[in-house]
């Protein structure tokens, strides 16, 4: 491959084409070229995704996580002002409303499975982490038991189950994005072809501007806040120790998922800004009901007399 032409862009290409070319990509090949100083690197897309699912598919997924992140914000002031938690104050069946749940988190997965066609309306390659971030919170949030151990493990690794597949869709759905974003962004058409670009440096999978990523180390607390749970609950030794590393690789989870959501907030590529700001303002809502809840339990606590020692 010849890379002396290096023309900044090929009038006749559509501006919207290039760019959905770039964003769908999902394989990059890369061709020898003759100019190591001028294009030392030269990539063409090579496949893309499909076709996008017909508007309405998106407005129905729209609707399902703008209900589930409401049945997660209604539990969530409900389980602040009761003083007999949400096991009392609601069923355990209303666990099937929560993104987490038995119900709502398999129909998440398929969202997500297929999130690479749903980018239309509700593009899940923009708001698909912060679906994510909403399942972390949910499980996180509420601990509803079940009156057999047997059961509620079931439940709890379920869960993590569910957390761990989430992770991997939203990888499949995310990383040839943020690859396109970079292809995009840091490299000059060569003007070969309508993907061919010239690069300084090597293309490599989810590309360097955009480091987040699904499978992650909030993945992991979460993920191992969860399993720690049901080890409490089905063994009684030391469970005074147990409970202390949960509680911490709880409010570890709770700091990285701020962490993550500042860093998307500021550095994903620049488009479907406001619904991308709507979506992590919720998860930023919900965070913030909960350490309130937090901090009023804290404060309960003190205010609560101890029992003098005979």
């Amino acid at each position: 491959m010849d890379g002396r032409k290096n023309p900044a862009f090929v009038p006749e290409w559509n501006l919207e084409d290039v760019r959905t070319t770039f964003l769908k990509c999902v394989g990059w090949q890369t061709e020898e070229t003759l100019d190591p100083i001028n294009c030392p690197y030269h990539y063409y897309c090579d496949s893309t995704y499909p076709g996008n699912y017909p508007p309405a598919v998106d407005v129905l997924v729209l609707v399902y996580t703008a209900v589930s992140y409401l049945a997660t914000l209604l539990l969530m002031v409900v389980d602040m002002v009761s003083s007999r938690g949400p096991a009392s104050s609601f069923s355990q069946s209303k666990r099937f409303l929560l993104p987490s749940g038995p119900f709502s988190l398999p129909i998440i997965l398929l969202m997500l499975a297929k999130g690479h066609r749903i980018n239309s309306v509700f593009p899940l390659s923009c708001v698909g982490p912060a679906i994510l971030q909403l399942v972390y919170i949910s499980a996180l949030t509420f601990d509803f038991g079940a009156n057999e151990n047997i059961k509620y493990a079931f439940f709890e690794a379920s869960t993590v189950s569910g957390i761990l597949h989430a992770s991997l869709y939203l990888d499949s759905v995310i990383l040839p994005y943020y690859t396109g974003f970079d292809a995009l962004v840091s490299s000059s058409f060569s003007g070969e072809c309508v993907s061919c670009v010239c690069r300084k440096e090597v293309l490599v999978v989810g590309g360097k501007l955009v480091t987040y990523r699904g499978w992650s180390v909030t993945t992991s607390l979460v993920v191992g806040t969860l399993c720690l749970r049901i080890v409490r609950r089905l063994y009684e030794a030391n469970k005074a120790k147990i409970t202390a590393i949960m509680s911490l690789l709880e409010s570890l989870s709770f700091i990285f998922i701020i962490k993550d959501s500042l860093y998307l907030a500021t550095n994903s590529p620049p488009e479907q800004y406001l619904l991308r700001a709507a979506a992590f303002g919720g998860v930023f809502v919900l965070i913030c009901l909960h350490l309130l809840k937090k901090a009023c339990n804290k404060v309960a606590q003190w205010s609560c007399p101890r029992p003098r020692e005979k």
